[in-house]
């Protein structure tokens, strides 16, 4: 931030605010008299105020007063009819003040400037999240306006013990972060974690809070997420409830929270909207929906190639009629159906609009069975892949692990059958064994031996009969 100096000269101060943002037409400096001779300067960017309350609340009070020479302290104090209206002795807060929407009132006389609070730029209004949709519960989502969020989650969590630290991040965005946390029920270990992480980013600018994932995740090279990420404070705060805190940086309508665990991966947003044994079944269905994701091509590569004796005599003989006449081998047919599918995938999510899922669904039709027409690929190839796809879908939160998993358990089974899929998943439990999120096992809840005294683990439990809900903070204690 540039290093400036008021004086007790008006037109000297109103010189040096031009100076600093030259050539910025946007910065509107409005010079306001009254009878008496007082004289003040209001400064502000165009766009980002609100106009009705600097008309009303600022330069009509100034006029109308009969003062004749007034301190910072009286007009902040006094005059101005605003609510946050304060006097700001720091030049570099003010001017970070003013460029996010606040007036900057310089009398002539002061040589400290009055900050007040007249942010009116537009945001986007408060709608449900469309990849954060629930059957039941809650239709309201984060947004991009920063204090906008923050109330969403007072409004529903009333307790005075509800914390909000602030901090500017970035060289040159100076992005506004806010650590939020439920003090006494959070572990004090992971609130001070937490902020040391956080005061460890160096980014010249961070634009959304991804930026923020990626400098204070564990294991930075792990395919499957060690922070959580929503758009729904009712996720929020019910993850503040358990211990946990959150993240909210000023323009990103997604709210990260830390710690997560395997466990949160496999839940639904409605999961405590729905009744238990729907809930239940649900949690069951999505993790055997995202076990077959991964497994289901390279046990169809392993029991081809190395163990086609387990298969029946006819779905043997099927499997060798529909095999017959495709240029490629099975597991060269998985490896391009897995690409196309993907890059399917990756353009239907790019095209804006309707013709984006219309464009992946006939795309994927036509091209499928268009290659199984052709011989180029064998139908139960096609079949398989298409079951992959389909049942990842049950666990969006696991889709890029399940990404990596797949082709990496594929290649295993190719190299050594059954033996090497099972070596495979192997690997994968011994890394998510090791896997920690912010000091919590990544897989707590799910081992007999890392518990957290409570109910709630892969089936749903209801309200009833939970009498621990604050996992986490336990955890921390032990």
């Amino acid at each position: 931030m540039a290093e400036i100096k008021f004086t007790t000269s008006l037109e000297h101060n109103i010189q040096v605010l031009k100076n600093i943002f030259k050539n910025d037409n946007t910065f509107i400096t409005r010079i306001a008299k009254n009878k008496n001779g007082l004289i003040c300067a209001i400064c502000f960017f165009d766009g980002m105020v609100n106009n009705l309350a600097i008309n009303q609340s600022i330069i009509r009070p100034i006029v109308s007063c009969y003062e004749s020479k007034v301190t910072a302290e009286t007009l902040a104090e006094t005059i101005i009819q605003i609510n946050d209206s304060v006097v700001q002795p720091d030049l570099n807060k003010m001017l970070s003040a003013m460029m996010y929407g606040d007036t900057v009132i310089l009398t002539e006389g002061e040589d400290k400037p009055v900050v007040v609070n007249t942010k009116g730029f537009s945001v986007r209004s408060s709608s449900e999240p469309d990849n954060e949709r629930v059957l039941r519960g809650p239709r309201e989502g984060f947004t991009e306006a920063f204090m906008t969020n923050l109330s969403m989650i007072r409004r529903r969590l009333n307790d005075t013990r509800l914390k909000f630290s602030f901090s500017r991040m970035a060289t040159h965005s100076q992005t506004a972060v806010c650590l939020c946390y439920l003090e006494g029920v959070t572990d004090e270990k992971l609130v001070k974690e937490i902020k040391k992480r956080l005061d460890k980013i160096d980014l010249d600018g961070i634009l959304d809070a991804n930026y923020i994932a990626e400098c204070i995740r564990d294991e930075q090279n792990s395919p499957f997420p060690t922070l959580g990420t929503t758009e729904r404070p009712d996720v929020v705060v019910a993850k503040l409830l358990e211990g946990r805190i959150a993240i909210i940086t000023d323009g990103s309508p997604v709210v990260l929270t830390a710690p997560c665990i395997l466990q949160e991966c496999i839940q639904a947003n409605d999961d405590y909207y729905l009744p238990v044994m729907q809930a239940s079944l649900a949690r069951i269905i999505r993790s055997f929906g995202i076990m077959l994701s991964i497994i289901i091509p390279a046990l169809y590569i392993a029991i081809l190639y190395y163990h086609a004796e387990l298969l029946p005599t006819r779905m043997l003989l099927a499997l060798a009629a529909a095999q017959k006449g495709v240029p490629l081998p099975p597991l060269w047919e998985i490896f391009t159906l897995l690409i196309v599918f993907e890059i399917l995938k990756e353009a239907g999510t790019r095209t804006p609009g309707v013709i984006g899922s219309t464009m992946s669904i006939v795309g994927g039709l036509v091209l499928g069975q268009s290659a199984v027409s052709a011989r180029l690929i064998s139908a139960p190839a096609v079949i398989i892949v298409a079951i992959a796809a389909v049942t990842g879908l049950a666990a969006p939160k696991l889709q890029n692990a399940a990404l990596y998993l797949r082709f990496i358990l594929l290649v295993c089974s190719a190299l050594f059958g059954l033996y090497g899929l099972v070596l495979g998943l192997s690997s994968v439990l011994l890394h998510l064994c090791a896997l920690h999120s912010c000091s919590i096992p990544y897989l707590l809840n799910l081992l007999p031996r890392v518990n957290a005294h409570t109910e709630d683990r892969t089936i749903r439990i209801s309200w009833r009969k939970m009498k621990n809900k604050r996992f986490i903070a336990e955890r921390g204690k032990k």
